[in-house]
């Protein structure tokens, strides 16, 4: 496995994605993409980890796994860790390149139209109290990825990952979005379980007259 120094550069977020995929090297080390993505870590890698989960969540137990990682990396937001950290055992991780090539594939098309749109706006949004309130949501929406929930985790996945678009370009509108995505997203489960339980309710005191 390569050596890591963990730098940084000025190439769009794209373009490393594109850059990681061309190498030869058929093993993508997790430590590769803390390298590649730098001083973009914690936002690149909530993109990276969430569009993996949601692509993966139709299979059942690979959210488990993938989870991990990105449970580990929205922590660092919560405690305001400075710099990424990942035991090495995780750094020497790895997945087949071309497993991530099919990846990258499906999701460029969007990923290059929000990237083309995006750019440093409301600060507010992206601020320290912000990141860390953003570490929270964040960490609780990949708990309920790591759930054996069949198809449950698409949406955090994706919540995850449009909040870490928004910290790595600094971009308040796409913060609150996911903000707002979120929040749609809880009063659809807040919806749905109250018609469950009251579903429930009614077949009891159905079964309850019969009886």
């Amino acid at each position: 496995m390569p050596d890591y120094d963990f730098q940084s550069d000025q190439r769009p977020f794209s373009t490393v994605l594109d850059d990681i995929g061309a190498k030869d090297d058929p093993k993508l080390y997790l430590g590769e993409l803390i390298n590649a993505f730098g001083e973009r870590g914690f936002g690149a890698l909530m993109v990276f980890f969430g569009l993996i989960n949601a692509i993966a969540s139709p299979i059942p137990g690979s959210t488990t796994v993938l989870g991990a990682p990105l449970l580990l990396i929205c922590l660092h937001l919560v405690i305001r860790r400075d710099q990424l950290w990942m035991p090495a055992w995780a750094l020497k991780s790895s997945l087949p390149r071309d497993s991530y090539r099919t990846t990258i594939a499906r999701v460029r098309k969007p990923l290059l139209q929000i990237e083309r749109l995006s750019r440093p706006r409301f600060s507010i949004m992206s601020n320290e109290v912000s990141e860390v309130l953003i570490g929270l949501v964040t960490t609780l929406l990949t708990v309920i990825v790591m759930l054996p929930i069949f198809g449950g985790n698409l949406f955090p996945s994706l919540f995850v990952a449009l909040f870490g678009f928004g910290l790595m370009q600094r971009d308040g509108a796409l913060i609150a979005a996911a903000w707002l995505g979120v929040a749609g997203f809880s009063v659809f489960v807040w919806a749905a379980w109250n018609l469950i339980v009251a579903a429930f309710q009614t077949s009891l005191q159905w079964v309850q007259h019969l009886v």
